[in-house]
């Protein structure tokens, strides 16, 4: 039931930010087509912490910003590479290991990579990664295993008795 709650809540916020829009009828509309949606949703028993981690989302307030600024250095970076030249670029296929235990988190985390410009998650088998790196750069930061660490601490699991970096 809190997830159906979480489900309603959030889709009337992205409605109201989307839309902009308070008159009668249109807000009447909105709940009607909210209301559908979780009515449908619920009935097809997709409602649940997987479909919609509300868990993640205190954490998420820390991980997204960090990832947006991991994207804008990835951009420069790849920036960077394009005025360069073709020495800057060195493309390369490597093999991640990811920690995350959910469905959630291994999905999170192959999406953060592809997201990071410069790198992009070719196949996923299990918790083995195969990712193209554009630059040393990309393909560097993925080695560190920081992202690794963020979307395990993202996803809520403690890690050898220590709580993830959050």
């Amino acid at each position: 039931m809190v997830h159906t709650l979480a489900l309603t809540a959030g889709l009337a916020l992205l409605w109201l930010l989307l839309s902009g829009y308070f008159l009668t009828l249109i807000l009447a509309l909105g709940i009607t087509s909210i209301v559908l949606v979780v009515w449908i949703a619920h009935r097809m028993d997709v409602v649940d912490h997987e479909s919609h981690p509300i868990h993640m989302a205190a954490k998420g307030l820390i991980y997204f910003p960090w990832l947006m600024w991991e994207i804008v250095k990835a951009n420069i970076d790849v920036a960077l590479a394009i005025i360069k030249g073709k020495n800057a670029i060195a493309p390369k296929t490597m093999r991640v290991t990811a920690s995350q235990r959910s469905d959630v988190g291994l999905v999170t985390y192959a999406n953060s990579i592809t997201l990071t410009p410069g790198t992009v998650t070719v196949y996923v088998d299990g918790d083995m990664f195969l990712v193209h790196a554009l630059t040393k750069g990309s393909a560097d930061g993925l080695e560190t295993g920081d992202m690794d660490k963020r979307v395990t601490a993202l996803e809520g699991y403690v890690e050898h008795g220590k709580e993830g970096v959050g």
